[in-house]
């Protein structure tokens, strides 16, 4: 199996160090020819409004939405869940999100910087105990739509879910030091 991940800004690093270690193919996206041949794609954290430049000089944002909407999986984490959501508040007017997973987020909802936390989390269906959610400037989820299927929750609202073949984390799952949530989407995806 290839994973891509979106390799423009943030933390993409972590996650194919983390894809890679779970014996996946991983190739990292920085132009829109390097979408052909994957099986997946993460959207990393990192910053949400460099990403949204970025996408737009790189020329991967109509690429990247139409092989999204075709139903390529992916998972987008902290920025990355911004990028996808269907509405972003408190972000700048300038900034495109690509509409893809129905949810509200608030970006850097959880607080700046110094507000950074740790959380143990109660995954539904994952083995092994919580999950150490680690939240920098994270966005707060305010709202989901109907078909999203929210998989953990901290202090009320969403931190993990799906919509359809779009995984999402408000968190850092790359920087837990946990693979189980990279091979929970591996074996989804296979299967």
């Amino acid at each position: 199996m290839k994973v891509g991940v979106l390799a423009l800004q943030g933390a993409f690093r972590e996650h194919a160090e983390a894809f890679t270690a779970l014996d996946a193919d991983v190739a990292l996206v920085k132009r829109p020819e390097q979408l052909a041949g994957i099986d997946a794609i993460v959207l990393p954290g990192g910053e949400s409004t460099t990403i949204d430049k970025l996408l737009d000089s790189s020329e991967l944002r109509a690429p990247l939405t139409e092989r999204l909407r075709d139903g390529l999986p992916a998972f987008a984490t902290c920025a990355g869940l911004i990028v996808c959501a269907r509405t972003v508040v408190d972000g700048r007017t300038d900034q495109h999100p690509l509409q893809l997973l129905d949810v509200t987020v608030r970006r850097n909802g959880y607080g700046r910087q110094r507000e950074s936390f740790e959380a143990l989390l109660a995954v539904r269906d994952l083995a092994g105990g919580p999950f150490p959610g680690v939240f920098i400037r994270a966005p707060v989820v305010e709202d989901v739509g109907a078909g999203v299927d929210v998989l953990a929750e901290h202090d009320g609202a969403p931190v993990l879910g799906r919509d359809a073949h779009i995984w999402f984390a408000s968190f850092h799952p790359e920087l837990a030091g946990d693979l189980r949530l990279h091979q929970r989407f591996l074996t989804e995806v296979k299967g």
